[in-house]
């Protein structure tokens, strides 16, 4: 064949262009002779069907010493012939576009950092009940467009890309018509308005004019936001209520200090920054005054219920498991992690155990020495590929105005699509005996955090998922791949022998493996109404065991995400089914740097 093989998918793009200039070039719009001509790098107004005919032959289908023949222009008509039966119709990269275009305008904020997308700057939010009747109508315009395509006969790779845009429209749905969290739960709309603000924030200084401008409109748009809340919120739950009320209240002291230790730092003209943080302060105010007006009216009940649930598992998150083999796999799992964390604690008795950081400075220090050390260690022992233009997963103290928002976003910055040069970011506090589970398991080792978050957990899946030419795996997020990936890299580490020079570490990553197995149960009980938030948060903290406010915050964010929480443990299960499959079918052959080159690359696609 001699024809170009980086141009075989565009010849039916453009057997369509030509035909078109060829039989209706006088009905072409200006726009579309605009696309065309940009598309072959022609001038506008000299595109017309012989100039497009020489570029093509030129430049876009044959190479340029090759004469095309009858057979390579019999080739090309058949193409043709197959794009007129398509001119017209939907395809999937199209949808894709179009639904991730969208999806970046409604998608709502959220707690946690992987759904974090970039979003269009100044936009004016809303959450009122007409916003939310205009996302369900384009919702139903997308999934008919979904269901028109037809994936039988497409490649396997497009059909799991088919299956994958199934799956998020499916998420809409679910956050819309099931889970209605904008109806149901007060503290959806403190995620609307305070976590935003935050996240402008999040990645490094300094802060130039664009993002502080951005900072503003956000603060500008809370009260609209509450405002629009009083009234979409027709049925909420007094437990989720309550959550919301204990939030916010300190909230006039936190945006006081947030005010002053932000406005020294933001660019541009700033004057409006006072003003916009105590109407802000205000509306949140009355916001908590409203809720504890209604909350003994509320409802106590906040499970999502059975039916939903279902719907999740199966739409959704794309699991093969019901409630009740989730449960199994969690007992079996916790079972076994208990087991060899106390086989590791029986063989470690006469070590001492791990010395906290003496200082933050240390902490930092040693961070990036040991991540260094990991990225050497995945390399070495062909584990995984590490590019070379791959950046750096590193911690910084944590800046006044970030920690005086607390618990309103997780205290990281993963970069993004158009800031793949750029480090990665955790904000960490100084090492204390007073600090929360994760945070002080950080401040003896850092290295389960790295594995977890950065490298070559998300941090790493992120990026590289970003950098994937399809436009679907692309965009995608599912907790069951980030989740599940960065999990899986835990025990792999492990096993692979990292933590040999550290064996009271390992005691870490056997813990951090009940907690995930334990979060299965939450999860499920929640979601079938056999726990109550309060039930969940001591179950967590007697059973990982762990401190009561960790496990206060994980139990409400499983209450207010159902399915987020059996995440870490399913899709580690899946990725460990995969590789056993994968060795299986290779055999001696089975080359374990290969398969996981595949699996990171892929960026958030789910596993079979």
């Amino acid at each position: 064949m001699l024809i170009k093989k980086q141009s075989i998918r565009d010849i039916p793009l453009a057997a369509s262009h030509l035909l078109l200039f060829r039989s209706s070039s006088k009905r072409f719009s200006r726009v579309e002779k605009l696309v065309v001509a940009t598309r072959y790098r022609l001038q506008p107004n000299v595109c017309t069907a012989a100039r497009l005919t020489a570029r093509l032959t030129d430049r876009h289908l044959f190479p340029h010493d090759v004469k095309p023949t009858m057979k390579h222009i019999l080739f090309f008509l058949a193409a043709l012939c197959f794009s007129l039966n398509s001119w017209g119709q939907d395809s999937l990269d199209k949808l894709a576009s179009d639904f991730w275009a969208w999806r970046a305008q409604y998608q709502p904020f959220s707690l946690d950092d992987i759904p974090r997308i970039e979003r269009p700057l100044r936009m004016k939010r809303s959450w009122s009940t007409a916003s939310v009747e205009r996302q369900q109508a384009d919702l139903a315009t997308f999934e008919a467009r979904w269901k028109k395509l037809d994936a039988t006969r497409w490649p396997v790779a497009q059909q799991v890309d088919y299956r994958l845009m199934g799956s998020a429209l499916a998420r809409v749905h679910w956050e819309l018509n099931l889970n209605r969290r904008w109806q149901r739960d007060p503290t959806f709309y403190l995620e609307q308005t305070l976590t935003p603000v935050l996240e402008t924030l999040l990645p490094p200084p300094p802060i130039d004019e664009q993002r502080s401008r951005e900072l503003i409109l956000r603060l500008q748009n809370i009260p609209a936001i509450l405002e629009e809340a009083k009234s979409t919120l027709s049925q909420p739950a007094a437990p989720f209520a309550k959550l919301a009320i204990e939030s916010l209240n300190n909230i006039r002291s936190q945006l006081q200090a947030f005010s002053r230790d932000v406005a020294p730092m933001l660019s541009g003209n700033t004057e409006e920054l006072g003003a916009s943080v105590e109407e802000a302060t205000r509306a949140l105010e009355s916001y908590r005054a409203w809720l504890q007006q209604r909350l003994p009216a509320m409802t106590q009940q906040t499970a999502v219920g059975r039916e939903a649930y279902l719907y999740f598992l199966k739409n959704v998150a794309l699991y093969p498991y019901s409630p009740e083999q989730l449960l199994a796999i969690g007992r079996q799992e916790w079972e076994r992690s208990v087991a060899f964390e106390e086989m590791e604690r029986h063989r470690n008795r006469e070590i001492r155990e791990l010395k906290m950081f003496a200082s933050l400075d240390d902490q930092i220090k040693r961070t990036g020495g040991m991540e260094a050390e990991i990225r050497h260690f995945l390399v070495e022992q062909e584990i995984l590929s590490v590019p070379d233009d791959f950046p750096h997963y590193t911690i910084r103290p944590i800046p006044a105005y970030v920690a005086d928002l607390g618990g309103f976003a997780e205290f990281d910055d993963f970069t993004g699509p158009v800031r793949l040069d750029q480090n990665c970011v955790r904000w960490a506090p100084p090492p204390s005996d007073t600090l929360g589970y994760f945070a002080k398991a950080n401040a003896r080792d850092p290295r389960p955090d790295i594995l977890h978050e950065g490298v070559p957990g998300h941090y790493m899946q992120l990026w590289l998922g970003w950098r994937n030419e399809d436009t679907i795996r692309r965009h995608y997020y599912d907790s069951g791949a980030n989740e599940g990936l960065a999990f899986y890299v835990e025990e792999m580490m492990l096993q692979a022998g990292l933590f040999e020079d550290s064996r009271r570490s390992r005691e870490i990553i056997y813990n951090f493996m009940r907690l995930r197995a334990l979060r299965v149960e939450v999860d499920v009980k929640l979601a079938l109404d056999e726990f109550t938030i309060d039930q969940a948060a001591g179950y967590l903290a007697r059973m990982v065991p762990m401190d009561a406010g960790t496990a206060r915050s994980e139990a409400a964010m499983f209450a207010t995400t159902p399915g987020q929480a059996i995440s870490y443990q399913t899709g580690k299960i899946q990725i460990m089914k995969f590789l056993a499959d994968a060795r299986l079918h290779a055999g001696n052959k089975f080359d374990m740097k290969a398969f996981h080159d595949f699996l990171w690359r892929n960026g958030s696609t789910r596993q079979p």
